[in-house]
Formats: C-alpha cells, structure tokens, sequence
C-alpha cells in the first residue's frame, strides 16, 4: 500500500485547509508557532515532501529544492506573484511551481482604491493628528487635499485583472482612465473607457498613477528618478504590486521635496523591512502588505493553492502553473 503524501504548509493554516488536506489523506506538516515560517527551519520541514505550500516572502531556490529531495513534485505559492520562484530551477528539478491569480482582484483593488482616497484626502494625517489630543476647530484651510472626480486622470501601470478590476471601480468616482499593458487595446477596456497609453505619456499627464504590474527584471525600479521627476507636481503615486518596482529612495527624496503631492503604499522594495525615509514623512499612507487581506479572500488563495496540489499529486496538470 502506497503510503499517504506528504504535504508542508509553511505557515499557520486554517481549520478550512486542515480540513481539505484531511479529505485528501495527506500526511500534513505545517508551521503552527503563528505567521510564516522561517527560512531555517523551512528548509528543514521540507525534507520528504511531496508538496510544499509557500508564501511570497519564502524563496524558492536551488538550496530550497535539494532540501526538499528528489521526490518533491509542486511548490504551490499562496500569491498571484512568484518572484519569490526560482523558475528555471524549478523547471530543472521537474518541479511544477504554481501560484493563485483572479482570486485576489477585487481585494487588491479595493485596497488600491482605499489607498487613492486616503492619501489624496490625508486620512491618515487626520487620523494622526487627532490622536495627537492637539486642540482644533474646523477652518477652511486644514489638511486640505485632492479632489479625485470631477476629470482627474488616473494612470494604470499594467493593466491586467487587477487593473481592470481598479478601472471598473474608477469609473464610480468619474475618473478618466488611461493605462499601459496589452489589454489597454483590448475590448473590455474600450467598454470601460479606458484609453492605452505608453509609460512617459502616462506619467506625464496622469493625477494618479498606481501601479499593478508584476516584478521583473525589466519592471524594477520602472518608476525611478527620471520617472517620478516626468510626474505633475500635484500628482499622487500608488503602488500594491511589488515593492522593487519603484526606487524607494528615488521616491523620498521626490516626496520630501515635492516632486510629487503624496503616496499610498502597500508593498516596499525589502520588506519587511520600510524606508526610514517613508516611516519619517506625513505625506504617505503606508500599509503592511494588506492587498489581499479580505477574509473570503484569502480562504480562497489557501484553496486554489490546495486544489492546484491535489492536481499535481494525482497525476493532473495544475491549473494554474508558472513553469514550462
């Protein structure tokens, strides 16, 4: 009788995935102190598996996959983004990598959307200065800031699920929209109204910029100096993709001198870890990676990176593999 797999989760699961494993008849090992599993013990609990569910701040590399041994057969990545893979070492292993896309969209976006508002109408700046006990009386000139109907431009960076996603809920606070990416030419984004741009275009003319294109080596730091110097002055810098994207102390330095009005921030180039620079500026709402941290949302991440297990253990292509 064949003995049951082996699956590793390297993070604290829900009762919901304990579940799920249960009903397969895997042999289950998970990381049960709180959070994500550390890099050295992770290395050690993939030993003999057969499966192993990542998130993305674990790296899938060379080192990962000869600890795990020659019988591994999936990485299944609890994310739309695998920059955290190793995919050419994956591909040399025979290893299928797999990660989590559309279930995240309307999450992201609505967190992009909730960054857009905060940083353009300084709630955070309010929040803080209440909490300072600082007396104060309404007067028309307090922490005023950007309307963003009324003909604003918004600037999508990659327009892919989770863009469109934000050009649909754009459309309720009368925003225009132009974008980048090839589904900027696409019929969904006729319908919505959305107008394809290049990136120095959309810089230049775009009063929101937010940018949802995946990490690359051809998209880090693909708003730099240059780029954030072509921006208006008065505009407004997004970002839940992936921290690198930007140059952070590109952008500091351009919110201290007012290059730019403000910013809205979810991810950062070497997180955990912040900029100091950020942590220090009044004109930047800052959020600890919370695009996909809607309690449906992430129930279903953990089961599509389940079912894209079970796929690979009984001998189907996964549906949502990144390897050749």
């Amino acid at each position: 009788m064949q003995d049951p797999a082996h699956v590793h989760l390297a993070y604290t699961p829900t009762s919901e995935t304990l579940d799920f494993a249960a009903k397969q008849g895997w042999r289950v090992s998970s990381y049960r102190d709180g959070g994500v599993e550390p890099r050295a013990q992770l290395l050690r609990s993939v030993a003999g598996a057969d499966a192993v569910l990542t998130m993305l701040t674990q790296r899938v590399d060379e080192e990962f996959l000869q600890a795990s041994g020659p019988q591994l057969r999936v990485v299944a990545n609890m994310a739309v983004g695998f920059d955290n893979f190793d995919v050419a070492a994956l591909s040399r292993h025979r290893v299928y990598g797999t990660n989590t896309p559309g279930v995240v969209d309307a999450a992201t976006a609505d967190l992009t959307m909730a960054l857009i508002l905060s940083a353009a109408r300084r709630v955070a700046e309010g929040d803080r200065f209440l909490r300072t006990g600082v007396p104060w009386s309404w007067r028309p000139d307090m922490l005023v800031g950007m309307d963003i109907s009324a003909g604003r431009v918004l600037g999508i960076v990659g327009l892919g699920r989770i863009g469109m996603a934000v050009a649909r809920r754009a459309r309720a606070f009368d925003l225009r929209v132009i974008a980048t990416g090839r589904a900027a030419t696409g019929a969904a984004a006729r319908e919505l109204g959305v107008e394809p741009v290049d990136l120095p275009d959309l810089l230049r003319r775009a009063d929101v910029v937010t940018l949802h294109c995946p990490l690359t080596p051809e998209t880090h730091h693909l708003i730099g100096r240059e780029e954030l110097a072509s921006m208006k002055a008065g505009a407004i810098l997004v970002n839940t993709s992936r921290g690198a994207v930007v140059d952070e102390q590109a952008l500091v330095d351009a919110l201290r001198s007012g290059g730019i009005r403000s910013a809205g921030l979810d991810v950062f180039e070497h997180e955990p870890m912040v900029h100091s620079g950020l942590l220090e500026l009044e004109n930047v709402v800052l959020a600890p990676h919370l695009g996909s941290a809607g309690d449906r949302t992430r129930q279903c991440m953990a089961d599509r990176a389940m079912r894209n297990v079970a796929a690979v253990l009984s001998g189907r292509h996964p549906e949502d593999s990144v390897c050749p």
